[in-house]
């Protein structure tokens, strides 16, 4: 009876450690392709906390660069930013973040709050897989779940993938228990160049009242800065092109918030000349984004906002995280030398 159990405990063994091995295996690895789904499981590698966190889409991973901040003014920050970043990711993220550190300020960019309702799956994974198991993760994911989807194809993650055997290529291998470090503090580095070369704007909508939805979490963002001392800043990156445009009306009724909570707000669309960025020179997809060099300058601007509004003394006086960003900054200053194009 003792040898049965033994036989049957040990074959249990197997099978649990064969499913944890596919499911590594076939997982989505985001290294060479793809990247922006690896930056949200990146945060956990962070050994020092941080004077700012920001919080959304796009427009925050590729407009704002760490490493800058940190060689200017001092400051540490960290992006946890991730592709089409809902505003309940948004918000359940910054949940989590908020019970390992507490920063001066969290930033979140506010373009993301077009949305009311749930989006795309592959985004989708490229926020949540990257998530550490916490009651976080588990609202995330049932807030953000699109029609089809099983809360349990995201707790095993197998039951989604485990037809990518046709894809599998040599990365998977690679990567199978490890993964490399792809982006600058969350920032995710772009070094082409692609000039903007149309001013069109976006199409005229039947309603430009942002949805009730995100604005509810909004505001459950603020009552967590609230509860827990931190600033909560407000932005919209200074990038307008017509395939990602912010509508006049949005930002009115951004303003108006942010008016009515005592919120600070900056909307960069338009400050071009203060910034000095450079359509011609500062974006790698015609407009829509912007690369390491337009990064570099509104983090600049906006690092001089940050340290004014916030007080913010910098660290080079603490030898330890001095010494941690030292490497840091080395690393982004060798990826920018050597260039990364899409």
């Amino acid at each position: 009876m003792k040898k049965k159990i033994l036989c049957c405990a040990a074959l249990l063994l197997a099978t649990v450690l064969l499913l944890g091995f596919l499911q590594l295996l076939l997982m989505p690895k985001y290294m060479a392709d793809k990247q922006e789904g690896a930056l949200i499981g990146e945060y956990y590698r962070e050994t020092t906390a941080h004077d700012v966190l920001f919080v959304g889409d796009c427009e925050v991973y590729e407009c704002f660069t760490p490493p800058t901040l940190w060689e200017e003014y001092g400051v540490t920050s960290y992006i946890r930013g991730s592709a089409q970043q809902l505003p309940w990711q948004s918000y359940h993220l910054l949940e989590e973040m908020l019970k390992r550190e507490t920063p001066k300020a969290v930033v979140f960019n506010v373009y993301a709050l077009k949305y009311g309702t749930p989006q795309n799956e592959a985004y989708n994974r490229m926020t949540l897989d990257g998530m550490r198991m916490s009651r976080e993760k588990l609202s995330a994911i049932r807030a953000s779940m699109t029609e089809g989807e099983s809360l349990l194809s995201y707790l095993l993650p197998l039951l989604r993938f485990h037809s990518r055997w046709d894809e599998l290529s040599a990365e998977d291998w690679q990567y199978l228990l490890h993964r490399d470090t792809v982006s600058h503090n969350g920032y995710l580095m772009q070094t082409g160049i692609l000039p903007k070369t149309s001013d069109r704007e976006g199409v005229p909508l039947a309603d430009y009242t942002l949805p009730a939805t995100a604005m509810f979490y909004l505001e459950q963002m603020r009552l967590l800065c609230e509860e827990n001392g931190v600033a909560l800043i407000l932005i919209k990156a200074p990038t307008n092109n017509w395939r990602y445009y912010w509508y006049d009306e949005w930002d009115a009724q951004i303003a108006d918030y942010a008016d009515g909570h005592g919120l600070s707000y900056y909307n960069f669309i338009g400050l071009d000349g203060e910034i000095g960025l450079d359509w011609s020179t500062d974006t790698y997809d015609g407009g829509a984004h912007l690369n390491v060099y337009g990064a570099e300058k509104l983090t600049s601007y906006f690092g001089e906002i940050l340290c004014r509004e916030l007080g913010l003394a910098g660290h080079r006086d603490d030898a330890e995280i001095s010494a941690v960003w030292a490497e840091k900054l080395d690393a982004y200053k060798q990826e920018k030398e050597k260039g990364n194009t899409p």
